[in-house]
């Protein structure tokens, strides 16, 4: 891969664990510089480490994706280790299972703080630096909840994750021309901790024996598109959402 300047630099938010951790790992491995980015300071270390050994191509960033500052903090830092950044993967995301009647008006406001608020946060100031620039990548991911209602998961976590879809219509619309795009991926159920954290056994089992092709989405090939999306021949792609679900939802 050969990016111009620090066109080759991603932030990752969420990257201590999970599909982020995989995230920045897939970038790493297709030449790109990662910051990876997580509440939990320990928990970036811990990726930087295990994505890039050598420590030359990765750097932890402490980041509260529900703080405007913190993404303002995360750029400047970013760009003064690199000399500038030019894709943003918005992963960060908490969901909870609580039953809809149930979840009450703290707990609607702790998950759409981060879901929510944080990717419009992190489009905002991110794709305020790539349009000045004249180059960006913005990817967000948001899920087959915001298709089918959140099925197995919390109502919240459900309508962050289509208002996700919607911000990433109204700020690619906004950035097209100044040689940024945005786009979304719309994960079904994937084999990662969370998950596993979220449902028990046979709750699980139950999910998984309902995805038509019969297995949990595989982390790495979100990375994948992720990558495709990140990539300066993906120009003409904007305003996007991926579906990839295992046959849940089909359009």
């Amino acid at each position: 891969m050969s990016l111009p300047d620090h066109h080759d630099v991603a932030i990752v938010t969420g990257a201590g664990r999970g599909l982020g951790q995989v995230i920045a790992r897939e970038l790493i491995a297709a030449g790109y510089r990662v910051a990876a980015s997580d509440l939990d300071r320990a928990r970036a270390e811990a990726t930087c480490t295990a994505i890039d050994p050598s420590g030359l191509r990765s750097m932890p960033v402490t980041l509260d994706v529900s703080s405007k500052s913190a993404f303002e903090q995360a750029l400047s830092d970013v760009s003064d280790q690199w000399g500038g950044v030019g894709v943003l993967v918005n992963n960060a995301g908490i969901t909870k299972t609580t039953p809809l009647f149930e979840i009450t008006p703290e707990e609607f406001t702790e998950v759409t703080n981060v879901n929510l608020r944080g990717t419009f946060l992190g489009c905002q100031v991110f794709g305020r630096a790539f349009a000045d620039q004249g180059y960006g990548r913005i990817i967000n991911l948001s899920s087959l909840a915001a298709q089918n209602g959140g099925a197995a998961t919390g109502a919240h976590y459900a309508a962050s994750k289509g208002g996700i879809a919607t911000l990433t219509k109204v700020f690619a619309r906004d950035l097209a021309a100044k040689g940024v795009t945005v786009n979304a991926i719309a994960p079904g159920p994937l084999d990662v901790e969370l998950v596993h954290e979220i449902l028990p056994a046979d709750k699980l089992a139950a999910v998984t024996a309902s995805i038509p092709v019969g297995t949990l989405g595989d982390p790495a090939f979100i990375a994948a598109i992720v990558k495709l999306m990140a990539s300066p021949e993906a120009s003409s792609m904007t305003g996007s959402t991926v579906d990839s679900n295992g046959g849940l939802y089909v359009r």
